[in-house]
C-alpha cells in the first residue's frame, strides 16, 4: 500500500455563483467521505470576490484515491458542475517531496512531476539538518543549559523550524537540484 496522497485542484467559477459552488463542494465532500481511505478535504479562496477556488482532498493511499476518482459518484458530482466550474490545475503530493519540486515544472491539468527517490530526499534534508542541529545544540548548551530539557528543546525547535522551512531547505534543494532530478 502506498503513502497518503493529497490532491490539490484549482477551479474557477463565476463569483456570483459562490453559494452554488459551496453547495457543490460540500456535496463532493459528502460523497468522498463514504469511500475507504478518505482522510479529509478543504477549500480556500484568495478573496471573497475571487473566481479561483483551491480544493484539497486526501486519501490514505494512491489506490484508495484511484477508487474515488474512478467512481460513478465522483463522475456524477463532476458532471453536476459541467459548464459552470473549470478545473485549471491539478497537483498530487505524498509525503515531503513538495520540497523537491521545481515550482515552474507543474503545468495545468498535469500530475505533479515525479519526486526524487526518498533516499535522495533524506540525504538532502540530512545535509542541512545535521549541521543546523549541531549548531543549535551548541548554542543551547552555551546559553540556556540551565533550563529544563523540554523548554530547551522547544526553543531550539522554534528557531530551527523556520530556518529549515524558509531558508535552508529551499537553498539546499536549489543547490542539489542537479543531483535530485538526475536521470534514474
Amino acid at each position: 500500500m502506498s503513502a497518503p496522497v493529497t490532491t490539490s485542484v484549482t477551479r474557477h467559477v463565476d463569483p456570483s455563483q459562490s453559494s452554488e459552488m459551496l453547495a457543490w463542494v460540500q456535496a463532493g465532500t459528502s460523497l468522498a467521505e463514504r469511500f475507504d481511505g478518505f482522510l479529509g478535504s478543504g477549500w480556500v479562496r484568495p478573496s471573497e470576490d475571487s473566481s479561483e477556488w483551491h480544493m484539497l482532498y486526501r486519501f490514505a493511499s494512491s489506490e484508495a484515491l484511484a477508487v474515488w476518482e474512478a467512481s460513478p459518484q465522483r463522475a456524477w458530482w463532476l458532471e453536476a458542475a459541467q459548464g459552470r466550474i473549470e478545473a485549471t490545475r491539478v497537483e498530487r503530493r505524498t509525503g515531503i517531496e513538495g520540497w523537491f519540486d521545481e515550482p515552474a515544472a507543474v503545468e495545468a491539468l498535469s500530475a505533479a512531476p515525479s519526486a526524487p527517490p526518498r533516499w535522495k530526499q533524506m540525504v538532502v534534508i540530512f545535509l542541512v539538518f545535521f549541521p543546523l542541529s549541531l549548531a543549535s545544540n551548541y548554542v543551547v548548551s552555551q546559553t540556556i543549559a540551565d533550563l529544563a530539557l523540554p523548554l530547551r528543546v522547544l526553543i531550539s525547535v522554534l528557531v530551527m523550524t523556520p530556518l529549515m522551512t524558509y531558508l535552508f531547505l529551499p537553498w539546499i534543494t536549489r543547490k542539489m537540484s542537479w543531483w535530485l532530478h538526475a536521470s534514474r
